[in-house]
């Protein structure tokens, strides 16, 4: 994923800790529960019965004198069939370097617990975890940013903001979200016909928005970034919910603006349900201090789908 340094940096000046929120120009926004399941097909409406915070694991891994995630991998990797152990270790790796992009540049055990349950077929709202590291990590940036300091390896998983802003913004950056080609899965022996492509577009919003172009963090770049962000996007650039495009080519997860298309109805409760969403809620021994992150879709009626519904029946302003 090209990271959009200089739209990440100008953004991260308007987080409301408050709301948990972009106050732009053209009204408040942020990432949702919403974007979460649209973006990444992470479960966030699973009851979060899991007590991961003080789940101690069954399995170990060795996280020191190994090396880093390439030394992590060469101990662990084995052939033949995949074991319980073998997928453990794996969905570590994936939830540490990957989802929530942990401070560390090495290996550890932090996900441990998150990932036996994952490998033994449990369900917990995964979702709403990385909904609520998203909005820590703001945090964490915008104090930095209040402060005049250096943003140093925070860690958290940026990509996921990287993802949400490039799509918020898709219409003002003039990118095509059905433009992107992927190269398909042909078998070896398979020749493709003259008319036949190699490639295909993409299958969701998700694949669509992770290969946008990024940007340099230059301060000319990251100024007109800011300017745009403060005045507001025009009507015709917004993109309040940006799965609501009628041209859209990729299946709806949900469907924002009709309710009896929705088979899922707890999917919808947990979009509109404000909540207290755990952070740091893995544990990492003494280092590590839980906390929450509120999660306040009423600031964002505009954004979902409750205000939009509404506004069929309502006087346009």
């Amino acid at each position: 994923m090209e990271r959009n340094e200089s739209l990440l940096i100008a953004a991260s000046y308007f987080w409301s800790d408050t709301l948990n929120a972009f106050v732009l120009g053209h009204g408040p926004t942020s990432p949702t529960l919403a974007d979460v399941l649209m973006l990444t097909g992470l479960d966030i409406s699973t009851p979060d019965n899991s007590h991961l915070f003080d789940t101690r694991p069954s399995s170990k891994v060795e996280s020191r004198s190994i090396g880093g995630w390439s030394g992590y991998i060469q101990k662990y990797r084995r052939t033949g069939p995949v074991n319980p152990n073998e997928q453990t270790t794996f969905l570590n790796m994936w939830l540490d370097k990957f989802v929530f992009c942990g401070r560390s540049a090495g290996r550890t055990s932090v996900y441990l617990s998150a990932a036996e349950r994952l490998a033994d077929g449990g369900r917990f709202p995964l979702g709403r975890y990385l909904l609520g590291s998203v909005y820590h990590l703001l945090h964490h940036v915008a104090r930095k940013l209040l402060l005049g300091q250096p943003i140093s390896n925070l860690g958290g998983p940026w990509w996921f903001i990287n993802m949400w802003l490039s799509l918020h913004m898709h219409k003002r950056l003039e990118f095509d979200l059905f433009a992107q080609r992927f190269p398909r899965d042909i078998a070896e022996d398979n020749e493709l016909h003259e008319e036949e492509s190699a490639t295909r577009p993409p299958l969701n919003f998700g694949e669509a928005a992770i290969v946008l172009p990024g940007t340099g963090g230059n301060e000319d770049q990251v100024s007109q970034f800011f300017l745009t962000l403060y005045e507001g996007l025009t009507r015709e650039h917004r993109a309040w919910m940006p799965y609501e495009n009628p041209d859209t080519r990729f299946p709806l997860i949900f469907h924002p603006f009709n309710y009896a298309l929705n088979k899922d109805r707890d999917v919808m409760i947990a979009i509109i349900t404000p909540r207290a969403i755990p952070v740091n809620f893995f544990g990492s021994g003494k280092a590590s201090n839980l906390t929450y992150e509120f999660y306040n879709p009423s600031a964002l009626a505009r954004q979902l789908v409750s205000a939009n519904c509404r506004s069929h029946f309502a006087t346009p302003m």
